[in-house]
């Protein structure tokens, strides 16, 4: 049996649901950040609200079988490549559901529906998703992007350089 996925706008009275996934995403990703808590033991999004106060953000549940499984969001906020139209602002897909190609359908098909100029970086040191996206970048391109390794205008918390694309869907 193939598994039924979906990709659903998160709605205003679902976004305490979307809070609680990026804190198991924060959470996941701070051993690249070495991000710490805050003093209500919570990593926090400082731009969960401009999700819905700004024009040119996106963001998506992603269900498997109508089952939670992760979200993705997609903003017009471009740190390395001024001329990009869209950018991967974040992206997690919980353990259950990796390693299942859930991933791979949802990050093309979110390209399909933006079509354009994207920037993506991913923290170098996430090997997991330098494995992921370097996969589905090419596949999306036919190898065609460009990439910046060790991308100062893109650090992370931790003081790591980002490793930025640049490419067209």
């Amino acid at each position: 049996m193939e598994a039924k996925i979906e990709i659903i706008k998160v709605d205003i009275g679902e976004k305490e649901i979307l809070r609680n996934l990026i804190e198991k995403y924060e959470y996941e990703f701070s051993q690249y950040t070495n991000v710490d808590l805050n003093s209500m033991g919570l990593y926090g999004y400082d731009y969960l609200d401009y999700y819905w106060t700004e024009e040119g953000r996106y963001h998506f549940f992603i269900k498997v079988d109508n089952k939670l499984a992760g979200f993705v969001m997609v903003g017009n906020y471009m740190e390395v490549f001024k001329d990009a139209q869209y950018s991967m602002s974040e992206f997690f897909i919980i353990y259950k559901y990796r390693r299942k190609g859930i991933g791979t359908y949802v990050a093309k098909k979110v390209f399909a529906m933006f079509p354009g100029v994207w920037e993506l970086k991913r923290h170098p040191l996430n090997h997991s998703s330098v494995v992921f996206w370097d996969r589905v970048i090419n596949e999306v391109t036919s190898s065609k992007y460009e990439m910046i390794n060790n991308c100062k205008q893109a650090a992370y918390e931790d003081g790591i350089n980002a490793e930025a694309f640049k490419f067209t869907v």
